[in-house]
């Protein structure tokens, strides 16, 4: 009997899996055009880890000029995040070892840039602008600064999607990884460091 229930439980994650790959790559095809251009799903991806560096070397440069902690404080807590997701993002490239969609399926999707070399799995751009756009959006809590930043993340996703370079599940997974480090790196700032500043 127990053979039995191992045997039910291959052929159930087997077929999850090649439904889910199924899946994966039938939506990747219909947002991925034949010939992908350079406008602006192609700009805005390519601004993702100039923006996520920049956003916390003003704030800290800002704070610097005007003295101010508190500004300092957030842009070491964007930092963190940034940090958190960067090691998250390498390792789980290093362990799942997921190939691009246009190596894996090269007749299927048309890449605006077949020379990214690393692996598939998460989406780094992704979850580099996910990281920023949710340490904004729990430092400053205003929608005029809230909606502009996930705009402009989601966007980054979009775009590694129509240029071929990520599966779905690539961005989905990018864009968890980059708030969760986000929330970690406010909840250890919150913990150990913000009270000094008082």
């Amino acid at each position: 009997m127990r053979k039995y229930y191992i045997a039910f439980l291959l052929i159930v994650f087997i077929g999850t899996k090649s439904y889910s790959q199924n899946f994966d790559i039938n939506l990747l095809q219909s947002i991925n055009p034949t010939n992908p251009s350079a406008g602006y799903w192609q700009k805005t991806s390519s601004t993702a880890y100039a923006i996520s560096v920049g956003i916390p070397a003003s704030e800290f440069f800002i704070g610097w000029i005007n003295k101010d902690k508190h500004l300092q404080n957030r842009a070491w807590e964007t930092m963190g995040g940034l940090a958190i997701n960067t090691v998250l993002v390498e390792a789980l490239k290093y362990t799942v070892n997921r190939q691009r969609p246009y190596t894996q399926y090269p007749t299927l999707i048309n890449p605006y840039n077949n020379s990214e070399i690393d692996k598939s799995f998460p989406s780094g751009h992704t979850s580099a602008a996910f990281s920023v756009a949710t340490s904004l959006a729990i430092q400053y809590k205003k929608w005029y600064i809230v909606a502009p930043a996930y705009l402009w993340a989601g966007s980054v996703g979009y775009g590694r999607l129509y240029l071929g370079e990520h599966y779905p599940t690539d961005v989905i997974a990018g864009a968890a990884i980059g708030a969760g480090s986000a929330w970690l790196s406010h909840w250890i700032n919150k913990k150990y460091f913000t009270r000094k500043l008082h």
